[in-house]
C-alpha cells in the first residue's frame, strides 16, 4: 500500500536475497521493475544482523553491509547472508550512509540500520511496490520501537515517520545528528512498520543521550548557535510535557515517563555542553550569553 505525503563483495552460503539463488544456479532472475539495494551500517551487530537480514530476504535484491571495525562475528554473519560487505572508517552517519549507496548495483537505496527489521505488512508493501512504476523518489515508512520490553505506540516515537527508500541518484543524507535525506518535491509512504529493537535496557539509553547530545552540542557550536542559558531553562520543561502530555506518552505507562525524563535530560545535556563548548573558546573576561 502506498500513499502520498507533501513535502561489490559478495559471500556465499546460508540464506539469500532476491536474485543470489538464480545467479548462483546460473538461470535468469525473476523480472522485477524496481530492483532494491539494502543498504546496512555496522559495527559489532552480530545480535541483530542475522534477524534484519532474514527479514531482507525475497524483498532485497541485494544487500551492502558497510561496516566501520567490528571485532564480532558481524562480517561472518552478513556474508553467510550473501551480503556484500565493505570497511570504511567512522566519520558520521551521513557519510557512512552515502558510501553505502555509492556502492549499491541497482537505482534503490533502502536504508535500514542493523537493529531493526521489516515487519511482515512492509514486506508485503515493498514487493507490491515493485510490480509497479514508481510515483515518487523517495518513501518514508513508519517505525515502531520496541523499548523495555513493549511496543512504543506513543510519546513521539511512533509513529516515526522516516524517509528509507530512494531512488540513489536523486538525493543524499546530510547531518551529523539524526541524519536525513535531502530531497525536494512530494514523498510517497509505504504500509507496515519498520520495527526497531533499539534500547535493551535502561543503562543502554542514558549511554545514548550522552552520546547524541554530544553530537548535537557539536553542531549547535558549527551552526553558530551562542545563546543557550535561556533554552536550558525553558526549553528542559517544556520538552518533559510535550512529550508525556501533548505526544501521550502517559499513554505508555512508566515507560513513556522514562522516554519524556530523558528526552528532556537530553535537552538539558546538549545546552549545557554547547555553554561548555563556548566557555573553552571565550576570551578572559568576556561574559556569557
Amino acid at each position: 500500500m502506498v500513499a502520498q505525503r507533501a513535502g561489490a563483495q559478495s559471500g556465499q552460503g546460508g540464506p539469500s536475497f532476491t536474485g543470489v539463488d538464480c545467479e548462483i544456479l546460473g538461470c535468469q532472475p525473476k523480472p522485477a521493475m524496481n530492483r532494491i539495494s539494502a543498504c546496512v551500517i555496522t559495527k559489532n551487530e552480530e545480535r541483530n544482523l542475522p534477524r534484519l537480514l532474514q527479514s531482507l530476504r525475497g524483498i532485497a535484491d541485494e544487500v551492502v553491509v558497510v561496516d566501520s571495525g567490528s571485532t564480532d562475528r558481524t562480517e561472518a554473519i552478513a556474508r553467510d547472508y550473501g551480503a556484500g560487505f565493505h570497511f570504511r572508517s567512522w566519520t558520521n552517519y551521513s557519510e557512512q550512509r552515502n558510501f553505502a549507496a555509492s556502492l549499491a548495483c541497482h537505482d534503490w537505496a533502502l536504508t535500514v540500520d542493523a537493529d531493526e527489521e521489516l515487519s511482515s505488512a512492509l514486506q508485503s508493501a515493498i514487493l507490491c511496490w515493485k510490480k509497479r512504476a514508481p510515483q515518487f523518489d523517495v518513501y518514508e515508512v513508519a517505525r515502531r520501537t520496541w523499548y523495555l520490553g513493549a511496543w512504543i505506540k506513543h510519546s513521539g516515537w511512533y509513529p516515526d515517520w522516516n524517509e528509507r527508500l530512494y531512488r540513489k541518484e536523486a538525493m543524499r543524507y546530510a547531518g551529523l545528528v539524526h541524519e536525513r535525506l535531502q530531497y525536494q518535491g512530494p514523498c510517497g509512504r509505504l504500509g507496515g512498520d519498520l520495527l526497531h529493537y533499539t534500547i535493551h535496557d535502561f543503562a543502554e539509553h542514558q549511554a545514548n543521550v550522552e552520546r547524541y547530545s554530544t553530537l548535537a552540542a557539536k553542531r549547535m557550536y558549527e551552526e553558530g548557535k551562542r545563546h543557550w542559558r535561556g533554552a536550558l531553562w525553558f526549553a528542559v520543561p517544556w520538552s518533559l510535557v510535550h512529550n508525556y502530555v501533548v505526544r501521550g506518552g502517559f499513554l505508555d505507562g512508566y515507560r513513556g515517563m522514562l522516554i519524556a525524563r530523558m528526552a528532556a535530560r537530553a535537552v538539558r545535556l546538549k545546552y549545557a555542553k554547547l555553554g561548555q563548548l563556548l566557555a573553552a573558546e571565550r576570551k578572559p573576561g568576556e561574559q556569557a550569553k
